[in-house]
């Protein structure tokens, strides 16, 4: 048997889904996962964008447009950009999809920050964000982008803002240009539920704390998984 070093980057993950690398002809069956109408699409706010609403609208791109070529955001005075966008409740956000056209004015560095509605740049600059991600670098033919977010960060996110930092070009190129952002995650269904479903959700943990071989998890367990 030939043994290709690449193929583990490929063939055999496909189907488990939740290995945590993405190649994009995995993301699509995880459309369901898409926080598209728990986004307040009216009330996102994009500081320096070129042209007024044009953040907001790169929101509203659905999954299939996202490769079109408009509409786009565009940074005004510098390369950098401030985008807040706000939930119609609490969200766990798993990742951020992010479509770019192959140029150095693809965005590099952003800044993430929960909850956060009073975000302007010399503040975004200044406060640690709650997570640091950096896009990579797109090349002709790349398709949308998934980055990973620390999950134990993102509970209970109520809105999220994206600092663009800087971009590609090494500060040459003074615009940055993103085509599409998606965001995926689970939304939860807040005051949807009676509440004495929530208190004997709450208060049933005891049962089931005596399974055996669970307080042994350290030792016995794992060697086997």
């Amino acid at each position: 048997m030939s043994h290709h070093h690449h193929s583990h980057d490929h063939g055999h993950c496909h189907g488990e889904g939740d290995d945590g690398h993405d190649h994009s002809n995995d993301i699509t069956p995880a459309l369901q996962s898409l926080l598209y109408s728990q986004i307040q699409f009216d009330s996102i706010i994009t500081l320096n964008e070129a042209t007024p609403g044009s953040g907001a609208a790169i929101v509203k791109k659905t999954w299939v447009e996202r490769q079109n070529d408009e509409p786009e955001l565009e940074s005004d005075a510098d390369e950098q950009l401030l985008m807040y966008i706000p939930f119609t409740g609490q969200v766990n956000v798993h990742s951020i999809l992010i479509y770019t056209a192959p140029t150095p004015s693809a965005p590099k560095t952003v800044k993430l920050f929960k909850n956060r509605d009073d975000l302007d740049f010399s503040t975004a600059s200044e406060l640690k964000p709650t997570q640091n991600i950096e896009v990579p670098q797109p090349i002709p033919g790349t398709d949308v982008f998934e980055l990973p977010l620390n999950r134990a960060h993102w509970n209970a996110t109520t809105s999220i803002t994206l600092f663009f930092e800087d971009n590609w070009s090494d500060g040459e190129e003074e615009v940055t240009k993103v085509g599409y952002i998606g965001l995926k995650g689970q939304f939860m269904a807040l005051n949807r539920e009676p509440v004495s479903f929530l208190y004997e959700a709450a208060a049933n943990p005891g049962d089931h704390v005596a399974i055996p071989g669970v307080s042994g998890v350290g030792g016995r367990i794992m060697p086997g998984q």
